[in-house]
């Protein structure tokens, strides 16, 4: 598991619960190429699934989690020098969070339901990842030949919330671009030049949790996945690791900046691996302007 990317203090983790499963037949829920309902192709081997399947036939992400959800509360009772608790459900959340009470600081933890699918390219990833003048042809290949993830997430356009759509998940790759971000292999290695990408993407979402503090209500659409995906857009536009010096840390958070503002401003901001998909609807114009003004204003007055 891994503290993903924490600025303030790193007290919350991600931990990804990955089922491998076969024979999955997977359909899209929608136009966003992003959700899909899950059915088993003939005579799964995985049997022990068949008892989550809905009255439809379709893999319930609600069933799995409540039942995982049962299996976690069982477990944490027999954990003996540590105070383990599992956090009220939050609605359409793929995760379930414990919270570990241990001094010298609470930490709390998500593991996320996640099914892993040998699957060849969906054909809503197939333009995606558009990475090859940053990382490369190869890299781009080998990253296009994963297995596939979904994590049990509702689908908060459906009509009627019943449980029972699956995420496409990008995580495992996200964070192999984070490791091995530059353009030169070498790049941020104790040998190699040291660049300020991972320092861009740290303040931006930096100032989001803080505008997000300051604003709540207004900003509540917004995550960190949103400044993420707007970053990973900067990495392709700005390929080489000459555009990212250590140096020039301010001048090029603020282009990664004018850039998300810009997509703010259009409402417009495609899904890193799924091009189809925009992560800035038009039903959001007045919360994605007022997110492009705050960010403008703070532009303007230096922070």
């Amino acid at each position: 598991y891994s503290p993903t990317l924490q600025i303030s203090q790193p007290n919350e983790f991600d931990i990804m619960l990955v089922i491998p499963v076969e024979r999955l037949q997977l359909d899209e829920s929608d136009d966003t190429g992003a959700y899909y309902y899950i059915t088993f192709k003939r005579n799964p081997k995985e049997k022990y699934l068949l008892k989550f399947l809905d009255e439809d036939g379709k893999l319930s992400a609600f069933k799995m989690l409540q039942a995982l959800r049962e299996i976690i509360k069982q477990e944490v009772k027999n954990f003996k020098n540590v105070e383990v608790t599992v956090k009220r459900k939050k609605a359409g959340s793929p995760a379930i969070t414990l919270q570990i009470k241990n001094p010298p600081s609470e930490i709390s933890v998500d593991i996320i339901l996640t099914l892993e699918v040998k699957h060849s390219c969906l054909p809503s990833t197939q333009d995606g990842l558009k990475i090859e003048q940053w990382l490369g042809t190869k890299v781009r290949r080998d990253f296009k030949s994963r297995s596939v993830y979904l994590v049990a997430k509702q689908n908060k356009r459906e009509k009627v919330l019943r449980g029972n759509t699956w995420r496409l998940s990008f995580s495992h790759i996200e964070k192999e671009m984070m490791t091995n971000h530059g353009h030169s292999k070498t790049c941020c290695e104790s040998d190699g030049t040291k660049c300020c990408r991972k320092g861009c993407l740290k303040l931006l979402k930096y100032l989001l949790e803080q505008l997000k503090m300051k604003y709540p209500k207004e900003l509540e659409k917004f995550c960190s996945y949103h400044v993420k995906t707007a970053f990973f857009h900067s990495c392709v536009m700005w390929p080489n690791d000459t555009d990212w010096i250590l140096g020039d840390l301010d001048h090029c958070f603020q282009k990664c900046l004018g850039y998300f503002v810009e997509c703010l401003q259009k409402s417009q901001l495609p899904h890193f691996f799924i091009p189809q998909y925009n992560l800035l609807s038009l039903e959001d114009k007045a919360s994605n302007h007022f997110l492009a003004r705050q960010i403008s204003h703070q532009l303007n007055n230096r922070f």
